[in-house]
């Protein structure tokens, strides 16, 4: 198919490339030029703008947020304008709700076509195009683009016909997410607290009751301390939270917990944790239990406590952001 990609950032940059490697005649934009190199080599069109990555059948987007989706669909010379009718948007960013139902009713007013199909699974899991996707749409237009989820993921779960809930549902996967890292980094801390070892306590519990991945990726980085380099942001998980909850409101649904989580992630950002991998917020109970900085194996010591971003400044490895 003749795409063009937007967004080039650690996932996206992941998700160009097997599209390219699967054989897709593949046209990115990047408003970084040096994100886009790669991608060259590896046989992809430079667009010179937005407007020049739109003259494929489908035009995919991986960006960080509303802001960022908002500024190249519907501005001046963006997707909207630019898009042929009939092409299709394919949406793969987290984004609010309420953006992506404003993005389909756009779309279809200029006679376009839309899906949200925003994926789990961080960058190795994008660059082993082993991502878990979450589509909605028309079911004639889920269809066209198939070939490209394929590309991209290990599987697609298709959730109905209107692409706001396939973003309702990715808030949804990532506010569980942010729980269960919440409470790991509590029982990890109670443990450590009485002297037992944090990553036999973390391997015990991965391989018994909580096998699941999830477990297995975040315990291990809470007990570890290793929250550098980001593989995703402290700053998208807070976003993530926040348009989670602003869901919620509109369709007067409680969610406490995640009101808990709003406040930790504000915690930490409030305290320099911005750099920091959005697994951080586990270490936020070792901090509040009164850890002090314990040694990895590799003989570097590391902060128990995600908040003390000087300890972790001191440990970064790389420090770059996704």
């Amino acid at each position: 198919m003749k795409i063009g990609f937007i967004g080039l950032g650690r996932m996206g940059a992941a998700m160009a490339t097997n599209l390219v490697k699967a054989g897709h005649d593949v046209t990115v934009f990047n408003r970084n030029p040096e994100k886009r190199r790669a991608l060259l080599e590896l046989g992809a069109h430079e667009a010179g703008g937005v407007a020049d990555a739109c003259h494929g059948e489908v035009i995919v987007t991986m960006l960080a947020d509303d802001t960022a989706v908002a500024d190249v669909a519907l501005a001046k010379d963006g997707i909207v304008e630019s898009l042929a009718k009939g092409a299709i948007h394919l949406s793969m960013s987290t984004i609010s709700v309420a953006l992506s139902q404003r993005l389909a009713e756009t779309h279809a007013h200029a006679g376009q076509r839309f899906v949200a199909a925003p994926v789990f699974g961080r960058p190795e899991a994008a660059a082993a195009a082993k991502l878990f996707i979450v589509a909605a749409g028309d079911p004639a237009t889920l269809e066209a683009c198939q070939p490209l989820l394929d590309a991209l993921g290990s599987k697609t779960v298709r959730i109905g016909t209107q692409p706001p809930a396939a973003n309702l549902v990715k808030l949804s996967g990532n506010f569980l997410l942010a729980a269960a890292i919440e409470a790991l980094g509590e029982a990890i801390a109670l443990v450590d607290k009485a002297g037992i070892d944090r990553r036999a306590y973390v391997d015990l519990l991965t391989s018994t009751v909580f096998p699941a991945p999830a477990y297995k990726i975040y315990g291990g980085l809470i007990a570890e301390g290793r929250f550098q380099p980001a593989a995703f942001a402290a700053p998208l998980g807070f976003k993530d939270i926040r348009l989670a909850l602003q869901a919620a409101e509109s369709l007067g649904v409680p969610m406490p917990l995640a009101s808990l989580l709003h406040d930790r992630f504000l915690r930490l950002l409030a305290q320099g944790g911005d750099s920091l991998d959005w697994s951080a917020i586990g270490g936020l109970a070792a901090q509040d239990a009164g850890a002090a900085p314990t040694a990895s194996a590799d003989g570097d010591s590391r902060s128990r406590a995600a908040g003390d971003t000087r300890a972790q400044d001191r440990t970064a490895i790389g420090g770059s952001r996704p």
